[in-house]
C-alpha cells in the first residue's frame, strides 16, 4: 500500500475488469439472530511444483455471513499434509481471534465457542492430543498457540468433509 509497484497495479486492474463485468453479482448478506463465529480452513499440501510450498487458505462466517477470506503460499515448505493444514489452522485461529476482539470491542457479546472447520482428521487430532511429539516437532510452536485456545474453550474444532 505505501509503495505500489506495477504489479500490483496490474492487480488492481485485473481486480477492476472483474468487476466491471460482474454486475449484478455480488455477496448476499442476511439478518440472523446470531453472531456465531465460524470459519473454514483447508491447505493444499505441496501443491506448486516449482517450489513445493503449500497454499492455506481459509474463510470466516459472523452471523452466517461471509466477512473475510484469505489464501497465501506458507513461507516453509512442510513435510505432511498435516503439517501444511495445521500451519493453515494456526493462521485461521488468529483470524477468528481478531474479529472476536473486533466484534467485543465494538460492543457485541459473543459467548459461544468459535466453530474451525478442517478436513484433515490427523490435524485435528494433533491439535487436541499433547502427546504426539514425534509428529509435531517442526510446528511446536503453532501447536501450543492452538492448544492454549482450545483449553480456554474459545476453538472448537469440527470434522467437516472436503
Amino acid at each position: 500500500m505505501h509503495y505500489p509497484s506495477e504489479a500490483h497495479m496490474n492487480a488492481v486492474t485485473r481486480i477492476l475488469r472483474y468487476l466491471k463485468f460482474s454486475n449484478g453479482k455480488g455477496l448476499m448478506y442476511s439478518e440472523n439472530d446470531h453472531l456465531n463465529i465460524d470459519g473454514y480452513t483447508d491447505a493444499d499440501w505441496a501443491r506448486n511444483i516449482s517450489d513445493r510450498k503449500s497454499t492455506s487458505s481459509y474463510f470466516t462466517f459472523v452471523g452466517g455471513n461471509l466477512v473475510t477470506w484469505r489464501s497465501k503460499k506458507q513461507k516453509v515448505v512442510a513435510l505432511s499434509n498435516a503439517e501444511a493444514e495445521f500451519r493453515g489452522m494456526a493462521k485461521s485461529v488468529c483470524e477468528l481471534l481478531w474479529l472476536r476482539r473486533l466484534l467485543t470491542k465494538i460492543g457485541f457479546a459473543l459467548s459461544s465457542e468459535m466453530n474451525l472447520f478442517c478436513d484433515n482428521k490427523a490435524t485435528i487430532g494433533i491439535s487436541y492430543n499433547a502427546i504426539q511429539h514425534d509428529r509435531t516437532k517442526h510446528v511446536e510452536v503453532d501447536r501450543h498457540f492452538i492448544k492454549q485456545n482450545l483449553e480456554e474453550k474459545i476453538i472448537w474444532f469440527p470434522f467437516v468433509k472436503s
